[in-house]
């Protein structure tokens, strides 16, 4: 890793890439953990100001000034914890955090944030269990439940599954959309390596021999709240049932796709009229979460504001008319 400051400038090639992924290319970490740090302690300045963001995406000729030396900053950890108790945790979770672990030895998920706000608060942090019951996209900010005991787990899980689950989404997304309800069968492989609908452009994979197609019912309900400038709109999204990206999904085969998307868009943008709207995250946030209590059957809501990162791209937005 560098020790004196050394800077570079943010090249046209690297248009898009977050703070955290320039980090490592030009050697400044050797892992995602330690690139995290490094922006997250106040070592990097972009044209002389310092960003704290690791997933913030500067725009081509930026010059990044590393200070290995500078005042570090004692950051709280990143997210919000907005609930908690016996059962279960409601957490906040920062756009460019995986939910849970992915990958082997990957760190620095919403359950590891979780621990880190316990101990800051002088909590014992290792031995209280943690439990997946959803999961929410690395890409997407917003409310995410975790249960601290199985029973707790297999209640929610439950709800989850018998779509008794009120959650709501805000997005901005290319287009002026009107109001609709979306439902189709998605494929992990729509047939040309990314997931989608069986019906449309692509067929996907062939029904099972006597068999239903072989896709997972989905249904999703949008609602245009207001138009961002002349080229997009904030939508309210609600969750019928929940796979794996259905939103980016469903809105991009409608011809909607989010602002900030970077896999669901080659068929918008293959179209010579549309252009991608510039964003330095996915427009995406899961803005409310209500459940029952798994042990006081206690109705419970929680809503979750716009991060300001978002706020400050829809403002972008706006202005550039």
């Amino acid at each position: 890793m560098a020790r004196d400051n050394s800077t570079f400038i943010v090249g046209e090639d690297e248009a898009g890439e977050t703070l955290a992924k320039l980090v490592r290319k030009h050697g400044l970490a050797e892992s995602w953990n330690e690139a995290r740090r490094v922006v997250q302690t106040g070592k990097l300045s972009l044209d002389g100001n310092t960003q704290t963001d690791p997933v913030f995406r500067p725009r081509p000729g930026t010059t990044v000034t590393y200070a290995p030396r500078a005042r570090r900053l004692e950051l709280d950890p990143p997210g919000r914890l907005v609930h908690d108790d016996s059962q279960v945790v409601v957490f906040d979770k920062p756009a460019g955090v995986s939910s849970v672990p992915y990958e082997e030895r990957e760190t620095g998920t919403a359950m590891d944030l979780v621990r880190d706000h316990w101990r800051r608060a002088g909590r014992a942090a290792r031995e209280v269990p943690l439990h997946v019951v959803h999961r929410i996209d690395k890409d997407t900010s917003g409310l995410i439940v975790f249960a601290k005991s199985k029973s707790a787990e297999r209640a929610l899980q439950t709800l989850f599954r018998e779509h008794d689950i009120e959650r709501t989404y805000l997005c901005v997304v290319h287009g002026h959309l009107t109001d609709r309800r979306i439902e189709s069968l998605l494929l992990a492989d729509r047939g040309d390596g990314l997931r989608g609908s069986i019906a449309g452009r692509f067929a996907g994979k062939p029904r099972a021999r006597g068999g239903p197609p072989q896709g997972k019912r989905a249904v999703t309900h949008v609602r245009a709240l207001e138009p961002v400038g002349d080229a997009a709109m904030l939508c309210e999204v609600r969750l019928e049932t929940g796979k794996t990206h259905q939103i980016r999904i469903h809105l991009s085969e409608n011809g909607h796709p989010l602002v900030g998307e970077r896999v669901y868009i080659r068929d918008f943008v293959r179209d010579e009229a549309h252009a991608a709207l510039p964003s330095p995250r996915l427009l995406l946030h899961a803005a409310t979460l209500g459940f029952v209590h798994p042990t006081t059957a206690e109705p419970m809501r929680f809503e979750s504001p716009l991060p300001p990162e978002f706020e400050a791209a829809v403002a972008a937005l706006r202005r550039a008319g």
